[in-house]
C-alpha cells in the first residue's frame, strides 16, 4: 500500500519482479497483467491512480461500457488495490532509472531505491503552456487553464477562444453537447489531423494559424492572428482555454528520447520497457494505453524466461 516503506534490493535480490513508473490506465494494466502470469510488481505513482480519468467527463472510444472518465478510473483504481502481487507506492515519485546487464534500479525522490530485472516507464505525458509553443506569444507569467477544466457554466453563452486543436475539443463537446457557447479554435499545422472529428461541430469555428499573439484583460481576451495565407486579422472572446497537447514525462537516467522528447520502445535497454503515451504523440488513446501497458508487461515475463525468440503463446 502507499504507505509502505520503501526498501534497498540488489540484484541478487530484488525487491520484485517487475516495477512500473506510473500508475495511469497504461502502468495499472501493466502491473494486472503481471498479476495474472505470477509476477510480483511494484507500482510507482506520485499522485493518485489514473488521475487523468478524472478529468474525462465523456468517453466514445472504450470498450466495457464506461462512458466517463470517473467511472472508469474507479474501476481500474479498486481493481489495483486487490491485487495481491502489486505493491503501491503512492505519494512517491521515480527521479531516475538505470538500467544495467542484469537488473534495473528505480530512484525515488527520497532518495530510496528498487530494484527489479525489468522496469516498465509509464509516465505519459503533461500539458504543455504556450510558451512551450513555437506559435503562440502569450504573457510568459500567466499560466492558462486546459479545456477540460471549463465546465457548462464557464461556457454557457460565451465565445471561448481555443488555442490548439488537440483532442480535449472534442471531449468537451461530446460532454456538453446542449451548452450554447461557441468555441474560436486557433491551431497549427501540425494540429490539422486532429481536427477532423470537430469539424462538424455548429459552435466550432476553425481558423488555421501561422502565430497568434495573446492580450489579456480582466473580461476579455484579443488574439492577433496571422493566418496561412498572411492575412491578419483580430480575434476577441470572453475566455482563452488551452489544447496544445502535452509533452512526455519521464524520470532522467537510462531512457532513451527523441528530439520531442518520446521514448521509442525499440530504442531502450533491454530491461526497460516504454508503454502508453510516452511512446508517441500519435497513439494517445486509453485503450491503446490499455493494451500497451499488458504487453509490455507480458513482454517482461517472456524476456524473464528467454522466451521473446521462440514461441511465446
Amino acid at each position: 500500500m502507499a504507505d509502505t516503506p520503501s526498501r534497498a534490493g540488489s540484484p541478487a535480490t530484488p525487491d520484485t519482479d517487475l516495477i512500473v513508473i506510473g500508475g495511469g490506465p497504461s502502468g495499472c494494466s501493466a502491473a494486472r497483467m503481471a498479476a495474472s502470469v505470477g509476477m510480483r510488481s511494484v507500482l510507482i505513482e506520485p499522485d493518485s491512480l489514473c488521475r487523468n480519468l478524472y478529468r474525462i467527463p465523456a468517453l466514445n472510444n472504450v470498450l466495457g461500457g464506461y462512458t466517463s472518465g470517473p467511472e472508469l478510473a474507479d474501476s481500474i483504481a479498486t481493481e489495483l488495490k486487490n491485487t495481491e502481487l502489486c505493491r503501491l507506492e503512492l505519494g512517491r515519485r521515480a527521479t531516475e532509472l538505470r538500467a544495467d546487464d542484469d537488473h534495473t534500479t528505480v530512484t525515488l525522490e527520497t532518495g530510496a531505491r528498487l530494484t527489479a530485472p525489468y522496469a516498465i516507464v509509464a509516465t505519459g505525458v503533461g500539458p504543455l503552456q504556450p510558451r512551450d509553443t513555437f506559435w503562440i506569444t502569450a504573457p510568459s507569467d500567466l499560466p492558462l487553464p486546459p479545456l477540460w477544466r471549463a465546465d457548462a457554466y464557464d461556457a454557457e453563452g460565451r465565445t471561448l477562444l481555443v488555442l490548439g486543436g488537440d483532442r480535449t475539443i472534442g471531449t468537451f463537446l461530446r460532454a456538453h453537447p446542449t451548452t450554447p457557447t461557441r468555441l474560436v479554435v486557433v491551431y497549427p499545422e501540425s494540429d490539422d489531423y486532429k481536427i477532423e472529428e470537430i469539424r462538424d461541430d455548429p459552435r466550432v469555428t476553425l481558423r488555421p494559424v501561422e502565430h497568434v499573439t495573446l492580450h489579456l484583460a480582466e473580461d476579455a481576451a484579443t488574439a492577433e492572428i496571422v493566418d496561412r495565407s498572411g492575412e491578419r486579422l483580430t480575434v476577441t472572446a470572453d475566455a482563452v482555454h488551452l489544447s496544445i497537447g502535452n509533452a512526455p514525462t519521464a524520470p532522467s537516467g537510462d531512457i532513451v528520447r527523441d528530439t520531442a522528447g518520446y521514448c521509442l520502445p525499440s530504442a531502450q535497454h533491454p530491461r526497460v520497457i516504454v508503454a502508453g503515451d510516452l511512446r508517441s504523440a500519435r497513439f494517445q488513446r486509453i485503450m491503446t494505453a490499455l493494451g500497451s501497458g499488458s504487453e509490455a508487461a507480458l513482454h517482461a515475463y517472456y524476456a524473464a524466461r528467454e522466451l521473446l525468440n521462440g514461441d511465446a503463446n
